[in-house]
């Protein structure tokens, strides 16, 4: 038995799993003989059966297709009974995944669901930058500033005289008004 190597799997080892596969071996007997789970086994016979050893290798980079292709292999097989097979190998698709994303879209949306979308942020998202204020409009915060500043010292100023505080009870002074907050 070999160690569990879901993360990666190098060349040498798919080159193995080739072979067996050659050899006509079924997912059960590849994901037992090397320790892979059974999706994985299932997933690379199918990948072979459509698009050769290069599939199974694993292509380097994505690869784009373009919005017909992903709409004649969605429809082969979701109306035309298309095994996933068939439709890879016929349209060059090697992920099994992209066909079965394009096939579920295409059940819910039709065609129309598969067109590009556009990618990134919306153009009129970008917050636009503050005009500068006026003159006047920064004089007339600062007056708002100070005269919340002259009411917060009359407030204070009431609060030592004897007002009573915010939990009810009469401050007899500056000392004890300060220590009960």
């Amino acid at each position: 038995m070999r160690t569990d190597r879901r993360k990666h799997y190098d060349d040498e080892f798919r080159r193995e799993a080739l072979e067996l596969i050659k050899a006509g071996a079924g997912s059960k007997s590849l994901a037992r003989r090397l320790a892979i789970p059974k999706q994985t086994a299932r997933k690379w016979i199918l990948l072979y059966r459509s698009n050769g050893e290069e599939a199974v290798m694993g292509a380097k980079g994505n690869r784009r297709y373009d919005w017909e292709t992903k709409v004649a292999a969605a429809r082969d097989r979701v109306e035309n009974g298309a095994t996933k097979a068939e439709a890879m190998a016929r349209y060059g698709i090697v992920s099994v995944t992209a066909l079965e994303r394009w096939c579920r879209d295409y059940r819910v949306g039709g065609a129309e669901a598969l067109r590009p979308k556009p990618k990134g942020r919306p153009k009129g998202a970008r917050s636009k930058p503050k005009a500068k204020p006026t003159r006047e409009q920064e004089l007339a915060e600062e007056v708002a500033y100070l005269e919340k500043v002259r009411a917060l010292r009359a407030s204070r100023s009431r609060g030592a005289s004897g007002a009573p505080s915010c939990n009810g009870s009469q401050a007899s002074g500056t000392a004890s008004a300060t220590s009960s907050r």
